[in-house]
């Protein structure tokens, strides 16, 4: 099954609820897809664009969270199939 978005709302994201249902399987790229935005919602990029030029850490959390979301997509993704509700908290670090 392929999800696709539902124009409206406010916020890092749609919510999984957001999502209306395709015939498509989901595929390694949805995941990705999945991944990045929840990536973005961390402000890792701030953090990291501001460690280039200022020299400063990112913080711990968010570099571990960032490497977390990047295992869990790897491991969603290398799965024989794709649960239809990857997008749930449940199968991503908080």
């Amino acid at each position: 099954m392929m999800f696709r978005v539902i124009e409206g709302g406010m916020g890092a994201g749609p919510s999984p609820a957001a999502y209306a249902v395709e015939d498509e399987a989901p595929t390694r790229d949805a995941v990705l897809r999945e991944a990045e935005r929840r990536r973005k919602a961390t402000g890792y990029d701030r953090w990291r664009n501001r460690e280039q030029l200022t020299g400063i850490p990112i913080p711990r959390e968010i570099r571990y969270l960032a490497m977390q979301i990047g295992y869990a997509a790897d491991a969603i993704g290398r799965l024989g199939e794709i649960p239809a509700d990857f997008r749930a908290d449940f199968y991503w670090p908080a």
